[in-house]
């Protein structure tokens, strides 16, 4: 019997006996051909993999922080029982870090002509468009030996909308503005505002309310009690250059941008105002125009999911030009934008007049916290040296805001926590002075 491979080096270096070597490899083929055999037929009765029938069902939005579930159900087709273990694959940004193994790999077994479904929980950590790749599937055999594998293309998308956490002040500020509306005791009155009735005067109302003519003709003295006015139009827009790609904390500026836009817009539209948007940077990223009171929220927070930052500077001509078309009457313009002195001085500041002798303005913009803990660093070299420049860095941009005052424009500058609140106060204030 002829010999090759090991066997026949072996039996040419004399170390081992032919005849010892023959029923020895005998054995091996013999193992190796069941083996063989036993993977054939395990592959024979695994289940095909490229007739198996998927679809998919579940959310298709979700606020960034919280849970999306998408549901996929896989149908069998074959004669043949399916035991399979199935990976469904999203982006990076789909779950948390560390949680993608286990949430994305399903393990599942579907009797012939049968259904299955299997649910992929995700936890976005980034705002946008979430896009499903691809299911893998690898189908076993009863013995486990071998496997059949491949992949369905089953679309869907999930929206990660803003988180929308600036809400929670969303009542307290509805408050006050029902104390601007003179539905509570609280009355305000202003040179824009609109005249609403007589009532008794109490100790601390304005004497310039008092209804002289009303008092004559009664035993009280009466005041006028005013309503700020309603249907005014605001136009937020959405510096989305460069400067707004800056990281304060963990969120760039934009995002923070996002939340303030998005309380004062559930204000505004409570106030009775009307509610428009726009991103712009060098040409229009996101518009929305002409919602109702009921539609302007979701409208805007659908709009604004897919705002990324642009890593170019702001073209401040073309802005003003998109909003003067997009506000072709009288209305308050919210700019969310940066207080860096290059990109005001030499940006907005020569435009600024065509914005103010038409519009009322108010530009709203990220403060960096990180600011205020150097300037109170203290204890060596360093510390001194991070506090001076802290001290430098807010007295530039204390110059750059009192640039902006001196043109008539509002400035809010906070920091991330504050921005939303305090641009909903400066708001209710200008509505209070009756300058929308």
């Amino acid at each position: 019997m002829a010999l090759t491979g090991r066997a026949a080096l072996l039996a040419a270096l004399g170390s081992i006996p032919v005849g010892i070597l023959e029923p020895s490899w005998t054995g091996i083929l013999a193992v190796n051909g069941s083996l063989a055999l036993a993977c054939a037929c395990d592959y024979a009765l695994a289940a095909p993999v490229r007739r198996l029938k998927l679809s998919r069902s579940g959310d298709t939005s979700a606020r960034l922080g919280e849970t999306a579930d998408v549901t996929l159900t896989l149908t069998n087709p074959s004669r043949r029982l399916l035991r399979a273990q199935l990976r469904d694959a999203w982006p990076p940004s789909s779950w948390e870090p560390g949680t993608e193994v286990t949430a994305s790999r399903h393990r599942l077994t579907v009797p012939t002509g049968e259904r299955r479904r299997v649910t992929t929980r995700l936890r976005p950590t980034r705002r946008g468009d979430r896009q499903a790749d691809r299911v893998t599937i690898r189908s076993y055999g009863p013995l486990g030996l071998f496997a059949r594998q491949g992949t369905h293309k089953v679309p869907w998308t999930v929206r990660v909308l803003p988180p929308f956490t600036s809400r929670k002040h969303l009542p307290s500020k509805l408050a006050r503005l029902r104390e601007l509306d003179g539905r509570t005791s609280v009355l305000t009155r202003g040179e824009g505002t609109e005249f609403d009735s007589l009532r008794e005067y109490v100790p601390g109302d304005d004497t310039r309310s008092i209804d002289w003519r009303a008092t004559a003709r009664q035993t009280t003295v009466a005041v006028r009690t005013w309503r700020p006015e309603r249907d005014r139009h605001i136009l937020l827009i959405l510096d989305t250059g460069r400067t707004s790609a800056g990281r304060v904390g963990d969120t760039p500026r934009l995002d923070a941008s996002l939340d303030a836009a998005l309380l004062l817009a559930a204000l505004a539209s409570r106030a009775g105002d009307r509610v428009d948007l726009m991103a712009y940077d060098r040409r229009v990223r996101a518009l929305v125009q002409g919602r109702s009171a009921g539609d302007v929220l979701p409208s805007l927070v659908n709009a604004m999911a897919t705002l990324e930052p642009e890593l170019l500077e702001t073209d401040a001509r073309g802005l003003t030009a998109t909003a003067l078309r997009a506000a072709p009457r009288r209305s308050l313009i919210v700019l969310f934008t940066t207080l860096d002195a290059a990109p005001v001085e030499q940006g907005l500041l020569p435009v600024l007049p065509q914005l103010t002798q038409r519009h009322t303005v108010l530009v709203a913009s990220v403060a960096d916290p990180h600011i205020a803990r150097m300037a109170q660093a203290r204890g060596d070299v360093e510390a001194v040296y991070e506090a001076a420049a802290a001290a430098q860095a807010r007295s530039e941009r204390e110059r750059t805001a009192e640039q902006l005052r001196r043109h008539g424009v509002t400035v809010v500058d906070a920091i991330p926590e504050d921005l939303a609140p305090a641009l909903a106060d400066a708001y209710l204030a200008l509505k209070t002075a009756g300058r929308l």
